[in-house]
């Protein structure tokens, strides 16, 4: 993660109500440079809450019309645990098709990255990045910052969650950010060397972090640390 960003989570750690994690939020979308970045929790019963960079015309229209019963971003992110594009949705049907039209007007733009995050007691929310740009610079945009994205998402949802003590779960372990950074990378797929190089630290060095991640969430081996660590809403995938 570059310093940059380090610095504005410092921030987001320091939080101590929505107001301050609008600031980070506007922070992070000026240091990446896009148009608009947005932490959205839809809880079961439909309420919405989070922060965000849209106009507030964009969020009066949307739930004046009550998109998120058709939002692809929404419906296609429940469905997934791994970070999505949004040109891989499905916008054919012709409401989506027009929905998607009023978003651009309303200057969400033409592409957009979004983390599906899977919390603890069944909680889901959604990290999302948009801007306006050609499919090649996006593409390449969204490879260059995919870590950082779903990194920053889960902290987003970390502390959103001491936010709401109301639908916060018992207290769980917390890892360390290296031993989240490890556990996150093993759990979308990557091999142990991948993680170590991606981390850049040594095979032995991510071990220590397996291990002590395996023993704060007592599981019996790394497969069952991984799926304890994303039941307990402590990593994103």
């Amino acid at each position: 993660m570059t310093p940059g960003v380090e610095t504005i989570l410092e921030d987001l750690e320091h939080a101590t109500g929505i107001e301050d994690l609008q600031q980070v939020i506007q922070a992070l979308r000026d240091h990446f440079g896009v148009d608009h970045m947005v932490y959205h929790w839809v809880n079961s019963d439909g309420d919405q809450y989070g922060c965000g960079t849209y106009s507030d015309a964009w969020v009066a229209r949307y739930l004046e019309k009550d998109y998120l019963k058709i939002d692809p971003v929404v419906y296609g992110c429940y469905q997934r645990f791994h970070p999505v594009d949004w040109k891989r949705l499905d916008w054919s049907s012709r409401a989506v098709r027009q929905f998607q039209v009023d978003a651009i007007e309303h200057g969400v733009g033409n592409q957009g990255f979004s983390v599906p995050v899977r919390g603890p007691n069944g909680q889901f929310a959604m990290f999302t990045v948009s801007h306006n740009a050609e499919d090649d610079a996006w593409a390449a945009f969204a490879e260059t910052n995919r870590r950082d994205l779903i990194l920053i998402a889960y902290y987003f949802n970390q502390k959103a969650l001491e936010f709401e003590a109301g639908r916060r779960p018992e207290q769980t372990p917390s890892l360390s950010p290296r031993e989240v950074e490890a556990m996150t990378f093993l759990a979308i797929g990557y091999s142990r060397a991948q993680v170590a190089q991606t981390l850049s630290i040594s095979e032995h060095t991510l071990r220590v972090y397996i291990e002590s991640a395996r023993f704060k969430l007592g599981a019996q081996n790394t497969t069952h640390a991984v799926a304890r660590a994303i039941s307990r809403g402590l990593i994103v995938v």
